[in-house]
């Protein structure tokens, strides 16, 4: 299980900082000190400060799916069998590592997993749920939802 995090308060150089980070994540500490109104030292140490708080995870490289040869995605929800809930947390380690799978969420409600997978073809799709899913023992369901569009919005500095 991942650690948790208490709630940190950001203040306005914190939230600056952020905000430059998202619109450039490639941003050069001078010109983040530039950008935030503090001096390169202070933007460094800040930086630093965030990170070292759990605060920003870090600065991720948005590759297209469609432009590595990945034209489908699908959301494939995934029921566990009562007698295998014990396995929920090996389960989320062994398909969050599969081929094609883009994020896995552990939730509560009528379903134990959603997967978000980015394959080639609906071919793909069926392998994954066969190879991966179906032939899983503490699996006792899936439903497969084919994407058509999505908007990702990354959550905004308070």
């Amino acid at each position: 299980m991942p650690t948790k995090i208490l709630h940190t308060e950001l203040d306005d150089v914190d939230r600056a900082i952020l905000a430059a980070l998202q619109a450039d994540g490639r941003i050069s500490n001078a010109r983040l000190a530039e950008a935030t109104g503090i001096a390169p030292s202070t933007a460094h140490a800040r930086l630093r400060a965030v990170v070292a708080r759990g605060v920003l995870r870090g600065v991720a490289v948005d590759l297209d799916p469609e432009a590595r040869g990945l034209g489908l995605q699908a959301l494939i929800s995934i029921g566990i069998r009562a007698g295998a809930r014990g396995e929920m947390t090996d389960f989320l380690a062994r398909i969050s590592a599969l081929p094609g799978v883009v994020q896995a969420f552990f939730l509560g409600g009528s379903e134990d997993f959603i997967v978000h997978i980015a394959v080639r073809d609906s071919d793909a799709v069926r392998d994954f749920v066969v190879e991966h899913l179906s032939a899983d023992p503490v699996v006792s369901f899936t439903r497969t939802s084919l994407v058509f569009d999505h908007r990702r919005r990354p959550l905004s500095v308070p």
